[in-house]
């Protein structure tokens, strides 16, 4: 019995077997390999920073991502940024019946409608630096709020770029601070090697860190005091911008880019990421000067896990640097506000009183304040409060002497 259906018949003519010969071309698989570039790129993706890969043109960038897209099963918008104008990223105006009661709405472009309603997905914004000035200034919204014209779009959706160097790029520019500071920058090269097997048909496959869920609070508290401990030991890195204009496009350590790195120091420790990649995130985000200083400094900072010192505090030694003390006590106070319990505040309390025992009670004043500040009020005083009474006092963090 016929079911009314016909197949589709072979294409035909004189390109037909060229196009079969396109297609077998296209026919690749894929092979885990360590790219710690790749890493770098899938690790700003997974703490959600928006990134922005620089490389001359032809090298790959728009595969790699096309690649990642895949590897995490979201769809992936490409935006070629040099090709729209400022309207397309704020949103052109939509008049209504009343438009003095309702207001006039900033109708998103349908890259950004499909986007929300997908709820998730990689927006890819290529040609960045060959975007004009007043592109790029409508793009701050967009990666800053993630704003395009009324519609918000969903936290899930990452924000990528790509930039050829002003140097190669038609019509370049060097990127505005103000946007350059809201990426994570990423050198994109090519190995000669990876190309070559890639001909053959063999292509390194993307390898996404994955958070563990049970590495998270530790992660956390240990970003925390390893970021906030370098910047109290180095002050004149919090904000530093270069005096030429193309090191200005780049990376370069500012408040919001201090807390990129924590974010991304964070993932990396809850997803094991290797140490060059994180390096490369790193440094992206705060620049090559401050950011070789805090991979030195992370080097040799090898903090103990804050959950497993306040599960059993008399166990554990406390640090003989200065620098070391204070990001694990800033650790320690972290760890303690992420899950705040009446046994970790008070373990909290014999952590600091080692400090005083060792002859530093000032590295720990900062973290006995914040810490008196977490108290309950129905929780009594414990004894390691003893030692920074006086200081608790001064700062208001224990009126009446807390007793």
């Amino acid at each position: 019995m016929s079911t009314g259906r016909t197949t589709p018949a072979a294409p035909s003519g004189p390109l037909a077997a060229a196009d079969d010969l396109n297609r077998r071309l296209r026919t690749r698989r894929t092979e885990p390999a360590a790219n710690p570039q790749l890493e770098a790129l899938a690790l700003a993706v997974t703490a959600n920073q928006p990134v922005l890969l620089w490389g001359e043109p032809g090298i790959g960038k728009s595969a790699a991502l096309e690649q990642l897209a895949a590897g995490l099963g979201l769809p992936l918008e490409t935006v070629i940024a040099s090709v729209h104008e400022p309207s397309d990223f704020a949103g052109l105006p939509i008049v209504g019946d009343d438009p003095a009661v309702t207001g006039v709405p900033m109708a998103p472009p349908d890259w950004a409608v499909r986007l929300a309603r997908a709820g998730q997905g990689l927006l890819f914004f290529d040609e960045l630096s060959s975007a004009p000035p007043a592109v790029q200034a409508a793009l701050l919204r967009v990666v800053l709020e993630r704003r395009v014209g009324s519609l918000v779009l969903p936290e899930a959706v990452r924000i990528v770029a790509a930039a050829n160097p002003p140097s190669s790029a038609a019509d370049g520019w060097h990127l505005s601070p103000p946007l350059a500071n809201r990426f994570v920058h990423l050198e994109w090269t090519h190995d000669p090697r990876t190309v070559a097997r890639g001909m053959a048909g063999t292509w390194p496959e993307v390898t996404v860190p994955l958070v563990d869920g049970a590495k998270v609070p530790g992660a956390v508290a240990r970003a925390r005091g390893a970021i906030s401990g370098f910047l109290t030991a180095r002050p004149g890195l919090v904000h530093h911008i270069p005096g030429d204009a193309e090191s200005r496009g780049r990376s370069w350590p500012s408040p919001r880019t201090w807390e990129m790195a924590l974010k991304l120091l964070a993932a990396g420790y809850a997803a094991g990421v290797g140490r060059e990649a994180l390096a490369a995130a790193l440094t992206g985000a705060v620049g090559d000067g401050a950011g070789i200083e805090l991979l030195s400094y992370l080097e040799h900072l090898d903090l103990p896990d804050p959950d497993r010192v306040l599960a059993d505090p008399d166990a554990f030694a406390l640090p003989e640097r200065g620098d070391r003390q204070l990001a694990f006590l800033i650790a320690v106070v972290a760890a303690i506000q992420s899950d705040l319990t009446r046994p970790r505040w008070e373990a909290g309390w014999a952590v600091l009183a080692k400090a005083v025992d060792a002859g530093v009670p000032d590295v720990a004043a900062r973290a006995a304040t914040d810490l008196a500040a977490m108290r309950d009020l129905d929780w009594p005083v414990p004894p390691g409060i003893d030692g920074f009474l006086d200081l608790l006092q001064m700062s208001g963090a224990l009126p009446g002497g807390g007793r």
